[in-house]
């Protein structure tokens, strides 16, 4: 961003003023402007995520679209194809169901009254003068 505001800026001041200005180093200014013209090495692929996404009406997440991927031949990562669909905005239109815990009824039947008073003859006593 900085490399293409320098460049647009060129003309109209010296480069040493606009590097000092955008904080720069002339080396990667010189980089980005060389990076520019090339053409993006991974486009084939970002096209056949489309095309999938596209085959799919819209229905298929990241996870779904790596699976078509891989069964046609690419080798390529879930997360790169989730960073490459958010960089295009493609979007899945279906949301996932959630699982909804439906075994739970409430309370069944009755609960037995406490009846115990702390005393047991199995248990032992605490030593007198203990903070218990």
């Amino acid at each position: 961003m900085k490399a293409r505001a320098v460049a647009a800026l060129k003309a109209e001041f010296p480069l040493p003023v606009l590097l000092d200005v955008a904080g720069l180093a002339r080396s990667t200014y010189f980089y980005h402007q060389a990076r520019q013209g090339r053409p993006d090495p991974r486009q084939p692929l970002k096209d056949a995520i489309a095309h999938a996404f596209k085959q799919a009406r819209g229905r298929y997440g990241h996870r779904r679209i790596h699976t078509v991927l891989t069964r046609q031949g690419w080798r390529v990562a879930k997360k790169t194809v989730l960073a490459f669909m958010r960089e295009a905005g493609l979007v899945c239109g279906v949301r996932r169901r959630r699982n909804v815990y439906l075994a739970y009824r409430g309370q069944i039947g009755r609960t037995a009254p406490n009846v115990w008073t702390g005393t047991s003859p199995l248990m032992p006593r605490p030593a007198s003068g203990s903070p218990t």
